[in-house]
């Protein structure tokens, strides 16, 4: 029988580069791929998605507006998910991204259960 319990889900929120060059980025990007593919085999991670820089900005019920109009840095590049038994060590598999070496921020965040 096995009594290990299920792992959690932990968002991870990428923000842009800060004062990265081109060639910076792209060498972030290539060993970051090379990083999350490793784990991602090993289980420990879920793919998410890049996000478009344009979108919708909501404000109430009828304020809607372009955007998002956040500083560039603190823009939401992209996200993934992290599977951990807890959140410092979703925190400690999350410091292992390359992209943090060149100015990305990350932010990781429990997940809660699915509302039904």
């Amino acid at each position: 029988m096995n009594t290990q319990s299920p792992k959690s889900e932990y968002l991870v929120l990428c923000r842009g580069f800060r004062s990265a060059s081109p060639e910076d980025k792209q060498n972030a990007m290539t060993r970051f791929y090379a990083w999350f593919e490793r784990l991602s085999d090993e289980g420990t991670m879920k793919n998410g998605r890049q996000l478009a820089p344009e979108g919708k900005t909501l404000s109430g019920r009828t304020g809607v507006s372009d955007g998002p109009f956040v500083e560039s840095k603190e823009a939401i590049a992209g996200y993934w998910f992290i599977y951990a038994d807890s959140l410092e060590e979703a925190v400690e598999i999350a410091k292992g991204s390359p992209a943090l070496e060149y100015g990305q921020i990350i932010e990781v965040r429990p997940t809660l259960p699915e509302l039904r």
